[in-house]
C-alpha cells in the first residue's frame, strides 16, 4: 500500500460520493507538512474544488472528511486546518506493514515503472580530447551518471553518451603542439603554435610517442608529421578519458565520434534539409541559418566563406542523429560557458521539425577547489585547469562523487579538499559511512550471538518514537527518487541520505538493538 496512492484513492472516492466532478486538469496534491503536528500528509484539494462546488473551501473539506471511512489502525487522525487543508496522520499499523513490505522488496524498493520505457539519452562530459579531464568534467560525470541511474530506476530506458570532438582546428593545434615538443625531444627546433596547448601533459605525450616510435617522424615532412602525431595523441587522450571514466564508475553506452558524422556527410544532409525548408540564405559568401525566426537573438553561420562547416552545423547533425537512433527525449549537460549556445540549438531542432520540449539542456556550474580555505588556481600538470585525476587520487572516488552531486547543478560548487579528507562527522561522506558501518557492526554482533536473522519478525514490537521516525524516513525513499527525476535535481538524493543517517544515529543512541529480548532484537535488526 503506497501512502500517496491510498490517500489519492480515498479522496477521489469521497469527492465522487459528494457528486462533484474532478476537472481532467486537476491533480490531487499530497505534500508532507513541514511540521509533524500537521500529520504525515496534507492536501489542498478543497481549495482547488472551491470554484467547481461554489462553496467555501473549509465547508468542502468538512464534507470530504465526512465521506472518508478508513481503518483506524491505518489512519489515526484526519483534521482540517486553516482555510481548508486536510491533514492525515497514519498509524503504527500502517507503518509496520509498510516496513515489512519494504524488506520483502529488498533492492527493488524505490523502483517504479511510470517512466513507461521512454527512450532517453543523456549526453554529458563530452570534453575536448585535446587535454585532460578537469574538475567540471568530474562534476558532470557524477551528475550525468546518477541521473541515468535514477531515470532507469523509475522505468525509463536511459542511455549515457559521450561526444568526442575529434575533428577540426583544435585537433590540428593538438598535432602542432605535440609535434613541436616531439621535435624538441630530438633537439630539433620547431615553433610552438600561438594558440597551442600548454601544460606538462603535452610534453608527456610527446615523450611517450618518442619512446614508442623513436625518431620515426623526425624526417617526415612537417604536414605529414603533424597529422600523424595528431592522430596518435588524439587516440592516447581519448584512451586516457575512457580509462579515468572506467575508474570513476561511469560506463558510457556509447562514445560517439564527430569524425564519423563528417565521413557520413551527415552535416550536408542537414544543410539540404534546412535549405529545402527555406531556413537558410547566403550572405558574405557564407551560408546562414534563420535561427532568429525561432527566438534566437540573431541568425547563425552554418558554412563559412571558405566552404567549411561550422561547429554549429556539425552539432545540429549530431542531435538529428540522436533522434534518428530512436531516442525520444534528449538531455545535454553542458558547462557554464555554453549558456548562450542553447537558443540556437533549440532553434535548429525546431527547424528540423522536432518538438522543442524533447531537447533539453542543463548547465552545470563551475567548481572551485579549496585547500585551507583558499581557491586552488593552477594544476601541476595541465596548465590552467585542475585535473579530474588529481582530485580523485587525493580524496577517492566515493568522496568525489558524493561531493560533486551534493549541490544543485545550477549552483557553483566549492569543493573543500580538507573537509573531504576529514574522518569526522563534519564530513558528510564519513557521516553516511559511519551509519553504514554501525549497521554492519550490529549485524556482525548478532551473528556472533548466533541470532537467526531469517526468523519470523514481530513488527508489533516496534513502538518507540525513534523507531517510527526511522520507518517514516525510510519510506520517503521512493518519493525522493521520483522527485530527483521529475525536477532533474539529483542533489536531493544525498540530502535525503544525510537526513536518514542522522535519524539512524539518533535511533542507535536511544535504543540497544541486540538485547536479551530475542523477539525485540529481531524486529530492530530488521529495521537496521
Amino acid at each position: 500500500m503506497k501512502a500517496k496512492q491510498y490517500l489519492h484513492d480515498i479522496l477521489k472516492q469521497a469527492i465522487e460520493q459528494l457528486g462533484l466532478t474532478l476537472p481532467e486538469t486537476l491533480v490531487i496534491n499530497l505534500e508532507r507538512p513541514k511540521t509533524a503536528a500537521h500529520g504525515d500528509f496534507s492536501t489542498n484539494i478543497a481549495m482547488q474544488l472551491a470554484g467547481v462546488a461554489r462553496q467555501a473551501p473549509r465547508a468542502i473539506a468538512e464534507q470530504i472528511v465526512g465521506k472518508i471511512n478508513v481503518d483506524s489502525d491505518v489512519i489515526t487522525k484526519i483534521d482540517i486546518a486553516g482555510p481548508g487543508f486536510i491533514n492525515f496522520t497514519f498509524g503504527w499499523g500502517f507503518y509496520r506493514r509498510q516496513l515489512e513490505q519494504l524488506l520483502k522488496l529488498g533492492e527493488d524498493f524505490g523502483k517504479d515503472t511510470w517512466g513507461d520505457g521512454v527512450k532517453i539519452q543523456i549526453e554529458f562530459v563530452s570534453a575536448n580530447p585535446t587535454g585532460p579531464l578537469n574538475v567540471v568534467s568530474a562534476r558532470a560525470a557524477t551528475i550525468g551518471d546518477v541521473l541515468v541511474n535514477l531515470f532507469n530506476t523509475v522505468g525509463y530506458k536511459a542511455s549515457r553518451e559521450y561526444y568526442i570532438n575529434d575533428a577540426g582546428r583544435q585537433i590540428q593545434l593538438l598535432g602542432q603542439s605535440v609535434s613541436s615538443r616531439y621535435m624538441a625531444f630530438f633537439h630539433q627546433d620547431e615553433p610552438f603554435p600561438d594558440e597551442g596547448y600548454h601544460g606538462e601533459y603535452i610534453i608527456d605525450l610527446a615523450n611517450e610517442i618518442a619512446a614508442e616510435f623513436g625518431d620515426k617522424f623526425v624526417r617526415t615532412p612537417i604536414e605529414e608529421r603533424i597529422a600523424a602525431l595528431a592522430k596518435i595523441a588524439l587516440d592516447k587522450m581519448i584512451a586516457s578519458h575512457q580509462q579515468i571514466m572506467q575508474e570513476y564508475g561511469v560506463h558510457f553506452d556509447k562514445w560517439f565520434r564527430e569524425s564519423d558524422l563528417r565521413k557520413q556527410n551527415a552535416h550536408l544532409e542537414v544543410l539540404a534539409c534546412l535549405d529545402e525548408k527555406k531556413f537558410t540564405y547566403r550572405k558574405d559568401d557564407a551560408i546562414w541559418f534563420r535561427s532568429s525566426a525561432f527566438g534566437d537573438e540573431k541568425d547563425r553561420v552554418l558554412v563559412t566563406r571558405d566552404g567549411n562547416p561550422t561547429y554549429f552545423l556539425i552539432d545540429i547533425a549530431y542531435h538529428k542523429n540522436k533522434f534518428d537512433r530512436g531516442f525520444e527525449i534528449l538531455y545535454d549537460l553542458w558547462g557554464p560557458d555554453h549558456h548562450g549556445y542553447i537558443p540556437r540549438m533549440k532553434a535548429a531542432m525546431q527547424a528540423l521539425g522536432y518538438n522543442a520540449n524533447k531537447f533539453r539542456v542543463e548547465i552545470i556550474q563551475q567548481v572551485n577547489l579549496l585547500r585551507k580555505g583558499q581557491v586552488i588556481k593552477m594544476s601541476k600538470r595541465a596548465g590552467k585547469i585542475i585535473e579530474m585525476r588529481e582530485v580523485i587520487d587525493e580524496v577517492g572516488v566515493d568522496v568525489a562523487r558524493y561531493f560533486f552531486v551534493n549541490r544543485r547543478m545550477s549552483s557553483h560548487l566549492d569543493f573543500d579538499i580538507d573537509l573531504a579528507k576529514k574522518q569526522s562527522d563534519e564530513n558528510p561522506v564519513y557521516y553516511l559511512q559511519y551509519a553504514h558501518a554501525r549497521i554492519c557492526s550490529i549485524i556482525r554482533f548478532a551473528d556472533e550471538k548466533q541470532i537467526d536473522l531469517t526468523s519470523n519478525v514481530n513488527y508489533n514490537l516496534l513502538k518507540e518514537a525513534e523507531e517510527l521516525d526511522l520507518i517514516k524516513a525510510l519510506l520517503q525513499f521512493p518519493d525522493v527518487v521520483a522527485n530527483c527525476v521529475k525536477l532533474f535535481e539529483p542533489h536531493l538524493l544525498p540530502s535525503y541520505l544525510h537526513q536518514l543517517a542522522g535519524i539512524f544515529h539518533s535511533f542507535y543512541h536511544h535504543h540497544r538493538v541486540v538485547t536479551d529480548n530475542k523477539a525485540l532484537t529481531l524486529a530492530r535488526l530488521a529495521l537496521c
